[in-house]
């Protein structure tokens, strides 16, 4: 915007200090910007938003409200902004680093993630085909099997999913471990 050179890169972030790894290796390798401004929102809540320099609620807010609005979780952007010589005052800032903000998460794509908890179950050989039709990627993923005295199963499930598979499991009398 008016002489001023802006470049946003948004990523994915598993936790704080991953976010601020990318944060981290914007800086390095566009070392000769002027800010390096960022945002980032994680599971649970956690958000930090960074101005860098700019007036305060200028860059790191509407990097932020970017991500909000794209409905992100462990998402970062970073704004880095080489000075044109031409002010943009605060509303002209928070714009910029706003429509950069969104035009990198326009780009950059959705992954969907989900949270999974792991579950043993163990069974007798006759419930064993019971058990493998529960197995239905990717809200159940089967991770191994066992098979000795009894079958047993290490399966992956979505956090959403396991209490109605859990009472399925009982249901065809498998056994959780």
């Amino acid at each position: 915007m008016r002489g001023s050179r802006f470049l946003a890169l948004a990523g994915l972030a598993d936790d704080e200090a991953s976010a601020l790894a990318c944060v981290d290796a914007a800086r390095r390798e566009h070392h000769d910007a002027t800010h390096v401004a960022f945002a980032f929102r994680l599971r649970g809540g956690r958000t930090r938003a960074a101005d860098a320099g700019e007036p305060a609620g200028t860059a790191g807010r509407p990097i932020l409200a970017a991500i909000d609005a794209a409905r992100l979780v462990d998402a970062v952007v970073v704004v880095v902004r080489w000075f044109g010589g031409t002010k943009l005052g605060t509303a002209g800032l928070a714009r910029a680093y706003g429509q950069a903000a969104r035009r990198a998460l326009c780009g950059a794509g959705v992954e969907n993630r989900y949270e999974y908890s792991r579950l043993v179950v163990e069974s007798g050989y006759e419930q064993v085909a019971a058990v493998k039709r529960l197995v239905a990627p990717p809200e159940v993923v089967l991770v191994a099997e066992e098979f000795g005295a009894t079958a047993r199963f290490t399966l992956d499930v979505r956090r959403s999913r396991r209490a109605p598979l859990e009472a399925r499991l009982a249901g065809a009398r498998v056994r959780l471990v």
